[in-house]
């Protein structure tokens, strides 16, 4: 098929990766949103059920590296099906899931079979893509990676308050077969380009200004998604009640979605540097806001409320900015620079999840925000480093050379 024919068409199998990646990304940081009533369902601390968090961000990041070797011969069109399959069972299973040690094994079991779909999706929607809109393509699966958070937690706290937890992982379950109704009627099973191999691959990855830039995006990920993960005793801690968590929630994703497009369209305006540096920065006196609020004492709920929409806003508002910068970083490298981005992502919600369950059994809720600001800050501190970097010493002079 021609380009010209590919670009007439609508690409029904983006739709099916899109819904994919949603699912996935959804069942990562879902347990955020319901984890009261997880810890109460199966009687452990809320500390140990934010862990569920980190079991499944570890084995998907880890999953990410090993599978897209080991799986890089496997037809597409048996792979991700299969995959799919295998994740949509294992959060069906979680519905009537009752011990704590059943919902890891099948957290783990749904985190490998998204590890095996993810770099997938970002290579061959860079193959498939029509000229001069790959970056396009990559861009729309990273927002649909950002409204899991922006837009499948809120759903699905929505849907846990009013059936119940288990029911959450039910609507998972649907959107996971959705997504795979679609890839086996839709994809059309592109084989991998065989232009670059694997020793040159992570050559490239390791060059400072993306290795650097990756490292800083997934620290600034750990800040924000730890106060995500533990938003219900961060309200415990600020509001002295955590019963309205699902508005906050709704509210952040509202204001998120939004965060999205709103800094793609400051992309456009004044460029990638300077949005993430605002972002950024706004994110952290935000942070340090509400560090300073939690110290004077009971916060009036409206007062947060006020200030969520500003908060969901910022915490996404450089994920196109950051995306955008490692396409301009790493030119022919641009999918497995975006898959290794998630993939570190899900080690920054791993690790703000361990860390902030750590600051809740210290008893230390009301510190949340401000590991939340430094870690963003630390985020950008590397970021610019690996800008910088970026331009002294591009990465195609290094591959060229």
């Amino acid at each position: 098929m021609s380009k010209t024919g590919e670009r007439q068409r609508f690409p029904w199998w983006m739709l099916g990766f899109c819904i994919a990646l949603f699912s996935l990304f959804t069942d990562d940081y879902i347990i955020a949103g319901i984890l009261p009533d997880v810890a109460e369902g199966l009687d452990v601390s809320e500390a140990a059920a934010g862990q569920l968090v980190t079991v499944f961000s570890v084995t998907m990041a880890v999953g990410v590296a090993v599978f897209g070797v080991v799986f890089a011969r496997v037809p597409r069109t048996l792979l991700l099906p299969v995959a799919l399959v295998i994740f949509t069972v294992a959060n069906a299973l979680a519905v009537v899931t009752d011990s704590y040690w059943g919902l890891v094994v099948l957290r783990m079991m749904s985190a490998l079979s998204a590890a095996a779909c993810l770099p997938v999706f970002f290579a061959a929607a860079a193959e498939l893509a029509p000229q001069r809109r790959q970056g396009r393509y990559l861009g729309l699966l990273s927002v649909s990676v950002t409204g899991a958070v922006a837009v499948g937690v809120p759903l699905g706290v929505w849907i846990g308050g009013t059936v119940g937890w288990h029911a959450t992982f039910g609507f998972i379950a649907v959107c996971g077969a959705v997504s795979t109704l679609l890839v086996v009627l839709t994809f059309p099973g592109v084989e991998p380009a065989p232009a670059i191999s694997v020793r040159e691959q992570l050559k490239v990855l390791a060059h400072p200004s993306i290795s650097v830039a990756l490292i800083g995006g997934a620290v600034a990920v750990m800040g924000a998604l730890a106060l995500v993960t533990y938003l219900a005793p961060f309200l415990e801690a600020t509001v002295g009640s955590a019963t309205d968590r699902g508005t906050v929630f709704m509210l952040f994703g509202v204001a998120a979605t939004a965060g999205v497009f709103g800094g793609g369209w400051c992309v456009d305006a004044i460029g990638p540097d300077r949005t993430i540096m605002w972002g950024m920065g706004g994110y952290a006196v935000l942070m340090a806001v509400f560090t300073t609020l939690t110290q004077i004492g009971p916060v009036p709920l409206p007062v947060i409320l006020a200030l969520t929409p500003l908060w969901g806003a910022l915490a996404y508002w450089c994920a196109s900015a950051v995306q955008v910068r490692l396409h301009q970083i790493a030119g022919p490298l641009t999918a497995q620079a975006l898959a290794l981005n998630s993939s570190l992502s899900a080690v920054g919600v791993a690790g703000g999840a361990a860390v902030g369950g750590l600051l809740i059994k210290l008893d230390a809720a009301a510190l949340l925000s401000a590991f939340a600001g430094l870690g963003c800050l630390t985020g950008l501190f590397l970021l610019l480093i690996a800008f910088r970097k970026a331009e002294s010493d591009p990465v195609t002079a290094s591959t060229t050379a």
